[in-house]
């Protein structure tokens, strides 16, 4: 869960303790490494999970972790994290052998269930899924950023990194998405399901290039993050979301590499964890420090383990997707992990512990042919199965050893699976739980079904009967109607617009209703043009923008239909008119964040039929909202509450 007392540096002097009590725990860490203090006789495995909170009607996100903190303040397994609305279990380590998996499970099980019992009187629900597909950008404003100390220094540090003017998204999919957001809060887009993996120092640099290997067939049956801001985006897409999210860079002309903190990695690891610190600390700027600092040199010399707190707040600021992790174990022993952060929460329990069994039995089932792993396959085809995985998910096509072609199905189903089941052997994992969660992953193969996919064909199915927004929702209440059942996803219907039993968007806001895909001129356009384009596109209103997107004017069908209705009076004379030349210079405007019912209330007063949606003081042009879209949401209420009777 991160080290909880850290800051910014106060002054220069501090930065420079920290950085050299950084130096000295790393120090401290090649010498424990070098005299065999760590522990190498077990094997343990742990995971984190991460969840939102939503409100029990509208599905969207419900901002009360502190008070389900307060109410639950008798377990200490919970904790907050980023966002108001995220919360984050730690469940306790076992010993990777017999029921292990099983016991991670019910645990895991056990906690949601105490959860959910406290937030369902709180009118909320608990949802697990990679990115809450009701998220809307208002909710990641840093007004809803967890007031706790660490958070605020982790989001002004990043701040205070950042090169260009802000953070920026940019991703394409089936539709695309292209924004700009004043803060880093963007990362609490994300929850995930962390496995980690105690491992042997010896066996560390084996272990870890076998975890960057089987990163991309792991993401791709797991894929469970298709949809932001109700885009249709990468099967996995908290892989580039959360780069984005934290990257201080920007663009130039000229071609110097700078390494996003959110990283694969830069080559296979040849020698010890040693390289991966030593990286993290070359590439990347010290952001925070810890309020308690340990003279760990000292420590070793006293023949105590040291908490090296200053390496592990730096490394809680490095985002590996294949983490290595340094801990003391309850015998006061040192001990190494690896932590799988790629993940992602959901579809169900089922799902995310078949992931996690699928995940550590092949790690353990491909160590035996490590020393092979670099000879027969690039680390350049790594990275790039990675990246395909996060874009296409199941869809993949992946390069194997010695250069061989996969499907993400094929290489799953006959050569993975069969290696992860002998990895769980080998630990003597219980037969019966290596059936249920392999088995679980079989099926999802075959039935060619992940949470990304069931959400994408889920998403486009409601997409052509009502809104975005309401498809969000009513997905979103299909999904977490299936984790209370504990139905693994292949299993899942495709939702009807009646699992959500009661939809209100008079509680909503403009940017939940609004066009984005808009058809625009601007002034200097001949009114020709204006007129075959709403001909064209059956619209009948049309923003007038200038160049850089700023509205200037809008044109309604009426004034088009008073123009030409005057031109012809006047026996069609040819005049070269342009939109300035009838256009409203100064139109009524919404934000994104306006209530639907104060724009229905501004549009019913002023007797006009739209609204174009502007942000900022420069009335930069981002949606529109018509009488049209108010006549849908009508239409769908109408329809439920004829429905009911």
């Amino acid at each position: 869960m991160g080290e909880q007392k850290v800051s910014l540096a106060k002054t220069q002097t501090d930065l420079q303790k920290f950085v050299r009590g950084l130096l000295d725990d790393l120090q401290a860490f090649e010498y424990m490494l070098d005299n065999d203090w760590f522990e190498s006789d077990i094997v343990r495995i742990g995971a984190e999970q991460e969840m939102c909170i939503v409100d029990s009607k509208t599905f969207k996100p419900a901002k009360i972790n502190m008070e389900v903190i307060k109410k639950m303040k008798d377990y200490p397994w919970l904790d907050t994290e980023l966002a108001q609305f995220n919360l984050e279990t730690n469940m306790t380590p076992f010993e990777f052998t017999g029921n292990a998996l099983r016991s991670m499970e019910d645990e895991n099980l056990t906690n949601l269930a105490k959860i959910r019992q406290t937030v369902k009187k709180m009118g909320a629900s608990i949802a697990l899924t990679g990115i809450l597909p009701t998220l809307r950008k208002s909710d990641l404003d840093l007004e809803n950023l967890t007031p706790k100390p660490r958070y605020r220094a982790l989001m002004d540090a990043l701040h205070s990194q950042l090169i260009g003017e802000t953070f920026e998204l940019n991703l394409n999919g089936i539709d695309e998405l292209h924004i700009k957001h004043d803060s880093p809060l963007l990362e609490a887009c994300n929850t995930s399901f962390q496995v980690h993996l105690q491992v042997a120092p010896k066996d560390f640099v084996c272990l870890y290039n076998i975890a960057q290997t089987l990163t991309a067939p792991v993401m791709a049956i797991a894929a469970n993050s298709p949809i932001v801001f109700g885009k249709r985006l990468w099967h996995e897409t908290r892989i580039a979301l959360f780069q984005q999210s934290l990257d201080t860079r920007t663009s130039h002309d000229h071609l110097r590499e700078r390494s996003p903190r959110v990283n694969f990695g830069s080559g296979w690891l040849h020698d010890s964890i040693l390289e991966i610190y030593r990286e993290d600390i070359a590439r990347f700027r010290v952001l925070m420090t810890a309020d308690e600092l340990e003279d760990s040199l000292a420590k070793i010399m006293e023949g105590k383990t040291p908490k090296l707190k200053s390496l592990l707040v730096h490394n809680s600021t490095v985002y590996r997707w294949n983490r290595p992790c340094y801990g003391i174990s309850a015998n006061g022993k040192p001990h190494l992990r690896i932590e799988n952060r790629v993940l992602p929460a959901g579809p169900t329990v089922i799902d995310e512990m078949a992931n996690a069994a699928f995940w550590l039995g092949a790690m353990v089932g491909m160590q035996k042919t490590c020393d092979d792993i670099c000879k027969r396959l690039s680390w350049e085809d790594v990275r790039d199965n990675f990246l395909k995985a996060a874009r296409y998910g199941i869809d993949s096509k992946f390069n194997w050893y010695d250069d061989k072609k996969y499907t993400a199905v094929d290489l799953i189903v006959n050569e993975l699976l069969p290696i992860a089941r002998e990895g769980l052997k080998e630990r003597k994992i219980d037969t019966a739980d290596i059936d249920r969660y392999l088995g679980t992953i079989e099926e999802r193969a075959k039935a060619h079904m992940t949470g990304a996919r069931w959400q994408l064909r889920a998403f486009t199915k409601l997409k052509q009967s009502i809104t975005n927004d309401e498809a969000a929702a009513v997905m979103t209440a299909c999904i977490v109607k299936n984790q209370e059942k504990e139905m693994p996803v292949h299993t899942w219907n495709l939702p009807d617009p009646a699992e959500l039993e009661e939809y209100v968007p008079s509680r909503l806001r403009v940017e939940e209703f609004m066009t984005t895909d808009l058809i625009t001129v601007q002034k200097d356009d001949i009114i020709d043009l204006l007129a075959e384009m709403m001909d064209w596109r059956k619209v009948r209103y049309i923003p007038v923008e200038d160049s850089k997107g700023k509205l200037v004017g809008l044109v309604t069908s009426r004034l088009l239909l008073r123009h030409y209705a005057r031109k012809s009076r006047l026996n069609g004379k040819d005049e070269l008119t342009t939109v300035k030349d009838i256009m409203i210079e100064d139109p009524k405007t919404v934000t994104t964040k306006t209530p639907i019912m104060d724009a229905m209330r501004m549009m019913r007063e002023n007797h006009i039929g739209c609204l174009p949606v502007v942000q900022g003081d420069h009335r930069e042009l981002v949606g529109i909202i018509t009488e049209m879209d108010f006549l849908r949401v009508s239409a769908r209420l109408m329809e439920r509450l004829e429905a009911t009777k």
